[in-house]
């Protein structure tokens, strides 16, 4: 059957008919929809599959692992910085390696349309040294996915597959070779082997060594992947192509009628024998991959620098992604004129939703602030972070999840008053609790308001892992004094009192931690429409 797709979508479908047991997450652009089409799509398995969204990227690869060793197929999803949080836990599953087929969607993004950096992922597989699938196309995806499970299982590694945002949130037909009736999961077969699966030095060492001594033959399955051809053509130039960069250039080569040979790399490491026969052919090696040069860096190094063009030099745009007419200036081609698409509407930055409760809880704040000389609040990643936009421009620094509370506490200890942390409900139990217990243990005098609006609104309204009265509960058990814990309603009709209230704890030399409970409009919006949302 064949079915109109995201990218992201594709992924899903093929793990479903790969015979996946459980999907693990953290919601974030542009991985988001992986796991949202399972869980919309999982009734049609005859045996259920576990799809709630994790706590954050780490605990959910770490789940994900547990099954595998259960000797059940999972899948992981996460946006590229989320790599960055369960590093350890995927570092290390590459030398204790794995059971079932382990699966790990990685969706970078380049450009970064929501995202704080362009971070490519293939880093980290090279780094690990695990195979890394790269397709270049929906279809390629759904069968990239289904190979992936079957291979994670043949090498008893896990697999990364990477995705780009283009990629991920565009649509083409996927042809599915499973009937949802027919997909079998793997029986339950939990391994015991604690001289691969526990980590102590005398087992790593060995599974370290282990790894080491499969590269050849990863390498090996990479020159003989479907996933790795050659197009061949004429002339003296040649292009490497790495993933969604193939698409664009098939698209020159074939706008401009040229037949130059063409090396699609998908599946990593590289496969040295098919590129040393398009470089011993070629003069120049155009190569084309998005995201970081993470492989024309390495060929430089192998083949010298007059012989590539790409990022590096300045013939590809550094940063960014690709597109036909990148390629095509790269190759020496002039732009094709186009038909100019006329203004209709002009860009206008993002803002908090009208009737956002963050709105008022920044007026609040900006109130407070404004006696204070030093104006340095401290944000973390959310919708909430748009407060650093006019007309409210209340907060100053925004890094990394969960970093608001932990620079906060810096701050703190550097003398700085008032030092104040603005974080999520969601980001607050992805990776603000340790932050919030390393101040309540040096008695840190900060203030941290947890913006809950019962959801993790910014990448669709996910449910949220705490909120409520589960968020005090938490910070009571973390050590946060009832008299400092203190809960606000952020509205209009409530200003005076959050002033106040705001007031108090900025004032207070220890921890103190305000929670300004407001459903997310939208999410009420939802539910108003379709009340079966509410359960």
């Amino acid at each position: 059957m064949k079915q109109l797709l995201l990218g992201a979508e594709a992924i899903a479908l093929g793990a479903l008919d790969a015979g996946i047991s459980g999907v693990y997450a953290y919601p974030g652009t542009p991985s988001t929809e992986i796991t949202e089409y399972i869980q919309k799509n999982k009734g049609d398995c005859e045996q259920p599959v576990h799809s709630t969204w994790s706590v954050n990227e780490k605990t959910a690869y770490e789940a994900a692992l547990g099954m595998s060793y259960a000797g059940r197929r999972s899948l992981v999803c996460m946006k590229h910085v989320g790599l960055n949080v369960a590093a350890d836990a995927f570092i290390n599953s590459a030398i204790t390696g794995v059971n079932g087929g382990l699966v790990v969607a990685v969706a970078d993004d380049p450009s970064m349309h929501s995202s704080q950096n362009e971070q490519d992922s293939r880093v980290y597989g090279k780094f690990a040294m695990v195979p890394v699938i790269e397709p270049a196309s929906q279809q390629e995806l759904y069968d990239a996915v289904r190979y992936a499970f079957d291979f994670s299982e043949s090498i008893k590694l896990p697999v990364l597959l990477r995705l780009t945002t283009r990629l991920a949130h565009s649509r083409a037909g996927v042809e599915s070779a499973v009937s949802a009736v027919s997909r079998i999961q793997k029986t339950l077969n939990a391994l015991y082997a604690p001289e691969r699966f526990v980590l102590m030095p005398h087992n790593a060492r060995r599974q370290y060594n282990n790894l080491l001594g499969m590269q050849d033959k990863l390498e090996e399955d990479s020159e003989n992947s479907w996933l790795n051809r050659l197009l061949p053509g004429t002339g003296t130039i040649g292009v490497l192509a790495f993933g969604i960069a193939f698409n664009y250039v098939m698209e020159v080569r074939e706008a401009f009628g040229l037949d130059y040979p063409v090396l699609k790399v998908g599946h990593y490491p590289l496969p040295r024998k098919k590129i040393d026969a398009l470089f011993n052919s070629c003069d120049t090696i155009l190569v084309a991959e998005e995201g970081y040069p993470v492989y024309e860096e390495l060929l430089r190094g192998y083949f010298g620098n007059t012989h590539i063009k790409g990022r590096l030099d300045g013939t590809l745009p550094r940063a960014g992604e690709l597109n036909a007419d990148s390629v095509a200036l790269a190759l020496g081609l002039a732009k094709k004129e186009v038909i100019p698409v006329p203004a209709i509407m002009v860009n206008r930055p993002p803002e908090l939703c009208k009737g956002c409760g963050h709105r008022d809880l920044y007026e609040a704040l900006n109130t407070v602030m404004s006696s204070h000389e030093q104006h340095h609040v401290f944000s973390d990643i959310g919708c909430y972070t748009l407060g650093a936009l006019a007309p409210y421009n209340a907060i100053h620094t925004c890094v990394d999840m969960g970093a608001s509370i932990t620079m906060a506490k810096g701050a703190a200890d550097a003398g700085l008053r008032p030092a104040v942390a603005v974080i999520g409900d969601s980001t607050f139990t992805h990776s603000g609790m340790t932050g919030l217990l390393d101040a309540i243990n040096d008695h840190s005098p900060l203030t941290v308001i947890i913006a809950d609006n019962d959801t993790t609104a910014m990448t669709g309204g996910q449910n949220s892992s705490a909120n409520g009265s589960r968020l005090l509960d938490i910070c009571r058990g973390l050590g946060v004094e009832d008299a400092h814990l203190r809960a606000i309603i952020p509205l209009k009709s409530h200003l005076a009192e959050n002033i106040a209230v705001l007031m108090e704890e900025i004032s207070w030399e220890g921890v103190s931690v305000v929670i300004a409970q407001r459903e997310c409009i939208e999410t009420a919006a939802r539910k108003k429409r379709n009340p079966a949302a509410k359960a």
